[in-house]
């Protein structure tokens, strides 16, 4: 953090000096308003990213700052001047040149954004409905930045987390199948490691291939597939030590005839994901699994409506 913190301070330091030209490892666009990381991994808005996140047309932004720099004596440049010292900024400029796909463009860091997003939403310069509804987005992440660096929180490390105790149940049952069967369970990580990386957490509570099981099997019997495939036959299912299930030792589930597992596949990815996924995501969100964001987002990867209100 501290290394973090001398980086930026050096980059501000010459944000005054005309000739220094800043590259930008990558710029993008989101919801109209461009954006970008430095090469030394400082944040930054373009000009008119900036002017769109405050609900001022460009060429007020650009009249606020040229009236700040040339110092113009009024209350509204005393408060910009406060509210950047609020921000630990003591520039000479508010924007610095930076190389963006090909085009030079004025950039402003994170301390120059936040002063004027505050201008404009809560101070003299305002209220602009942009700027405040931008102002409730940036609350609801520094909150649970707070929080999570308060706890100790890593969400990437909680993804891995969830990976390894996905493997481990793996691990359980690799060698419990009889040769010439297969098991739901082994065939559905390409459903899991979505959902893993989309935030959701596995427990003994949100068990996936239970809803993928119980479905499969209503059909094995409606259709009377065994007629076709053969008869399916039971393996033993071991679940890890810190699963509440595991207190019952290994218990029963079925293995199906290798011959029905084209069938199997495209049933999965045809109709269980576009008609029983969804509920089975909502379900989860009641359990706090997952949340509506992440459950869309997840539906929409594997191109499932997503309908996730009731």
């Amino acid at each position: 953090m501290k290394n973090n913190m001398l980086v930026d301070k050096v980059a501000l330091s010459s944000a005054g000096v005309s000739e220094t030209l800043f590259k930008a490892e990558k710029q993008v666009e989101r919801d109209g308003i461009e954006m970008g990381v430095l090469e030394n991994g400082m944040p930054y808005l373009s000009e008119a990213g900036l002017s769109r996140l405050c609900g001022v047309a460009r060429s007020t932004l650009q009249s606020r700052v040229s009236s700040w720099r040339e110092k113009t004596p009024s209350s509204a440049n005393k408060e910009v001047s406060q509210l950047l010292k609020n921000r630990g900024f003591s520039g000479d400029e508010l924007f610095i040149q930076v190389e963006a796909n090909g085009k030079r463009i004025n950039a402003y860091t994170e301390p120059v954004c936040m002063a004027f997003l505050e201008f404009y939403a809560f101070g003299s310069g305002g209220p602009k409905p942009e700027a405040l509804q931008a102002c409730r987005k940036l609350l609801a992440i520094s909150f649970r930045a707070m929080v999570y660096q308060a706890v100790d929180y890593h969400p990437q490390t909680t993804v891995i987390q969830n990976l390894q105790r996905w493997a481990e149940r793996l691990d359980g049952v690799k060698n419990n199948t009889p040769l010439g069967y297969f098991c739901v369970f082994q065939e559905i990580g390409f459903m899991i490691v979505p959902l893993i990386h989309s935030g959701f957490i596995v427990t003994d509570k949100v068990i996936p291939d239970i809803s993928v099981g119980q479905a499969w099997a209503k059909l094995w019997e409606s259709e009377n597939l065994a007629e076709k495939f053969g008869e399916r036959v039971r393996y033993k299912h071991q679940y890890p030590s810190y699963y509440r299930q595991a207190a019952a030792g290994a218990v029963d589930a079925w293995a199906y005839p290798d011959e029905a597992l084209p069938l199997f596949r495209y049933w999965i990815r045809d109709n269980y994901i576009k008609t029983k996924f969804p509920d089975y995501l909502w379900r989860a969100m009641k359990k706090g699994a997952i949340s509506e964001q992440q459950g869309t987002a997840v539906l929409t990867a594997f191109d499932a409506a997503p309908q996730l209100s009731k």
